[in-house]
């Protein structure tokens, strides 16, 4: 088929974009629900590179590719979406709004911008509705020591998961200490023009706004109750 043939089918541009060797792992990743920010050099050039190009792409699919205002790249879905969606549950929402939160802290600049599980979960205990929280382990919570465990437990794996989707990227081989990165903004994308996004971040998680998202979050869409995001082996060992 001659070149004027495929372009009739298929801009050049893209084409080139589908044949670099960067595509099919970034392609996955993205359908998965993964966002993609400027610490991950190759992909994000990439994606600047072809974003028109794979923008047209993505909506064959009846997805958006979207990039945000801090720059970080995602896939969209809309209602008629042909990619298998998945939703995070209400607390990885909340965790999710307590990174953003620690992201816009004086805190970041003076740790250079590193984070404990720890560290974590007790601004997550000061900051959100403590009896709210042991609901998502037990229905029937007194508050028990056994409870707490829980719920620090599924704060991990809450983490875990948003590291899967690009929110945090951890230090070292333990886990236990990690850097927050820009794509938290999915869960404070409402603070953005507010003169103090902090106090205004701050509002939502002690009003219990964890949820919605702007379409939700990885692959989600807004009323679609389709599965959670499936835990990984190391979620299992945690």
């Amino acid at each position: 088929m001659s070149s004027t043939n495929i372009e009739q089918v298929m801009p050049a541009k893209l084409a080139q974009a589908i044949a670099n060797p960067i595509f099919p792992a970034l392609d996955s990743q993205l359908r998965s629900g993964r966002h993609v920010g400027i610490d991950e050099l190759d992909n994000h050039a990439y994606l600047m590179d072809y974003q028109d190009e794979l923008e047209l792409f993505y909506q064959r699919y009846n997805v958006e590719l979207i990039r945000a205002p801090e720059g970080f790249f995602y896939l969209r879905p809309r209602s008629t979406t042909l990619i298998s969606r998945s939703v995070l549950s209400e607390l990885d929402m909340m965790v999710g709004k307590i990174l953003c939160y620690l992201y816009l802290s004086p805190e970041r600049l003076a740790q250079e911008g590193i984070f404990s599980g720890q560290e974590l979960y007790e601004e997550l205990i000061a900051l959100a509705d403590e009896s709210k929280l042991l609901k998502y382990v037990n229905q029937r919570s007194t508050g028990s020591d056994v409870d707490r465990q829980k719920l620090q437990e599924k704060v991990r794996t809450s983490l875990n998961r948003l590291r899967r989707l690009g929110m945090v990227i951890f230090i070292g081989t333990d886990s236990t200490k990690f850097r927050i990165t820009e794509a938290v903004f999915r869960f404070g994308a409402d603070v953005r023009s507010s003169d103090d996004a902090r106090e205004a971040q701050l509002r939502m998680i002690r009003d219990g706004e964890a949820m919605p998202l702007e379409n939700s979050l990885s692959l989600a869409d807004d009323e679609q109750n389709t599965e959670n995001v499936a835990d990984s082996a190391e979620d299992e060992q945690e």
